[in-house]
Order: C-alpha cells, then sequence, then structure tokens
C-alpha cells in the first residue's frame, strides 16, 4: 500500500499569520523589535525553535540555549493557546483528502513541528480523522531533511516506500524525500525563501486541485 506524506505549514494549513503573531509577541515581551510577515516566512519550516533563534538573529541578539529557553517556553504557552485563531487549511484540501482516501490512499503527515502542537491543530482543524499517521518534529531524534521521519511516517500509516509520494512546500521537505529515495511534489504558495521549483522537485502545483494529475503523472512514470 502506497502513502501520501504531507508537511503541514504551507502545505496542508496557512498557519502563517498565527506563527507571526506569536514569534512577535515573544520579540515584544523580551524588548526586541518585530519582525515583518514576508522575513518571517523566510524563517519556518525548522520547528519553534529554529524560528525563535532566526528571530533573534534578525534583531542582531546574540543568543545560547540558557537564554533561548524562556523565550521557546513563552513562544510555545502562547502558539499553544492561539494555535488557530487564523490558521485553516489551504482550499482544496479537504476534497483532495476525501478523494484521496476513497481512492484507498494511506495518508500521512511529517512535519517539523512539535507533536504538542501539530496534533491539537490538526484537532482544532478537523483533520485529524484523515491520517494513518502523524510523525511530528519530535517524534524521532532527528527532523527533515533527514529521511527517518517520512520512512517513518510511511511504516506507521502500514504502507511501502515504493508507490509513496512526498509533498510539502520548502528545501526540507524536498532533501527528505531524496534521501528517503521517493518522488516529491511542491506546492508554490508555502514559506520558503527560494522559489520552490528551484529546489528540483519532480513536480509543481499551484493548487490542490492540480495535486490528484500531478499524482498520477509520477505513478505512470514509476510504473
Amino acid at each position: 500500500m502506497s502513502v501520501l506524506v504531507f508537511d503541514l505549514d504551507g502545505t496542508l494549513v496557512s498557519s502563517m499569520e498565527d506563527l507571526v503573531a506569536t514569534l512577535n509577541v515573544v520579540m515584544s515581551a523580551a524588548g526586541h523589535r518585530e519582525i515583518p510577515k514576508q522575513d518571517v516566512a523566510n524563517m519556518v519550516g525548522l520547528g519553534a525553535k529554529v524560528l525563535l533563534q532566526r528571530g533573534l538573529d534578525y534583531n542582531n541578539v546574540e543568543w545560547n540555549e540558557e537564554t533561548l529557553a524562556p523565550l521557546l517556553d513563552h513562544f510555545l504557552d502562547y502558539y499553544s493557546a492561539n494555535i488557530a485563531v487564523h490558521t485553516r487549511p489551504f482550499e482544496g484540501v479537504v476534497p483532495a483528502l476525501e478523494t484521496f482516501r476513497e481512492q484507498g490512499w494511506k495518508l500521512a503527515i511529517c512535519t517539523n513541528k512539535a507533536e504538542r502542537l501539530t496534533l491539537p491543530l490538526l484537532d482544532a482543524l478537523n483533520l485529524s480523522g484523515y491520517f494513518d499517521a502523524v510523525v511530528s518534529g519530535d517524534t524521532f531524534s532527528v527532523a527533515k531533511p533527514h529521511a527517518e521521519p517520512l520512512l517513518g511516517a510511511i511504516s506507521r500509516a502500514g504502507g511501502n516506500v515504493q508507490g509513496s509520494i512526498m509533498i510539502g512546500d520548502s528545501g526540507a521537505d524536498i532533501q527528505a524525500a531524496r534521501n528517503a529515495k521517493i518522488p516529491v511534489i511542491a506546492v508554490d504558495f508555502g514559506y520558503t525563501p527560494v522559489p520552490v521549483n528551484e529546489l528540483g522537485p519532480d513536480k509543481v502545483i499551484s493548487h490542490f486541485d492540480e495535486l490528484a494529475g500531478a499524482i498520477s503523472e509520477l505513478s505512470e512514470t514509476a510504473a
């Protein structure tokens, strides 16, 4: 059985507004400048800790693990309480997931978001029931772009690597797929500082309406 493995932020859900709001609450409370949305968009994708590190770097603030810890606690507490104020699935996501399940695909999520944030967000958006497995950034000892989380998502969904496909929006997603030796489809509406078509995915889509066709083309090529 093959698995469609989805990234979360910037792929399935539009979460930038809530991430920006949370980061800037933390920055302001620490006495630092707020960061414009367009700059935050280039910082996300590797989890809350890296987002905070990049936010401090943006403000030219030196940090270490000791000084970062209370900021991370503040970030996680605030974001947990405000995780779906503005966050919504991208247009076409829910119909696409329903169609793929009807077609017999196994579905999984592989995100670098922490589990304590991932699962409540999926519940808040009524998406949990679509997925056979959810792998978060702290499920394994490593996160994307390592192959292990992606391969783990496929295994936990009860599927096989052969025929499985990754769908994501960033270099971490594409590299994870390459490391796992599976095809990857990129969405061009996500969060990456580099145009996603320059990162070498097998297919690029601009709307979830296009995903079924892209999957069919990749499946035919593999066959």
